[in-house]
């Protein structure tokens, strides 16, 4: 989700090269892979498909649209997940497809997993929708809802102020 930064404007996943080498710098690309436009556009779709969860996790008002289930479920579908059972009775869910749809797959098994083992909603977006950055919340109540106090939940918490106190016009 970090790749973009949305108050800075900047985009790490610039070009099709760009997100070859941020797919095989995490060990989702196993070995050379080659991305194309098209898997550029898949991947930034998920990654705002992605973002949108989060920012539900962070409390932000709305539900989950059904164009963002609609394309997880079509990166699913790309990456044709399977489970595959070890002989130790363990389980996972991998990717059958090869390279980019194979890698975000990858990726799509970790959510997988975070949502088993309940881990998944205490990862959030920031609730500055100049911010959106991605966070593990750690706070013991989960209501942990923006990237940092010290910024963005200062700025937030000061508006709020200011809003609560500001004297009307007469008129």
């Amino acid at each position: 989700m970090n790749t973009r930064q949305i108050g800075h404007g900047t985009e790490r996943l610039s070009d099709p090269a760009a997100l070859a080498v941020w797919l095989a710098d995490r060990g989702l690309a196993p070995g050379a892979v080659r991305a194309t436009r098209a898997d550029l556009a898949h991947a930034l779709e998920l990654r705002e498909a992605l973002r949108a969860m989060l920012v539900a996790h962070a409390g932000a008002p709305g539900v989950v649209s059904a164009s963002v289930t609609r394309a997880l479920e079509e990166a699913s579908r790309r990456a044709r997940l399977a489970r595959r059972f070890a002989e130790d009775g363990g389980a996972a869910l991998v990717p059958d497809a090869p390279g980019v749809n194979g890698a975000l797959g990858r990726l799509l098994a970790i959510v997988h997993d975070a949502i088993a083992q309940g881990t998944w909603t205490r990862l959030k977006a920031c609730r500055e929708p100049d911010c959106e950055w991605a966070f593990y919340d750690h706070t013991k109540n989960r209501s942990g809802a923006w990237c940092s106090m010290e910024g963005c939940g200062n700025r937030a918490k000061a508006r709020a102020y200011r809003q609560r106190h500001a004297v009307a016009p007469e008129g």
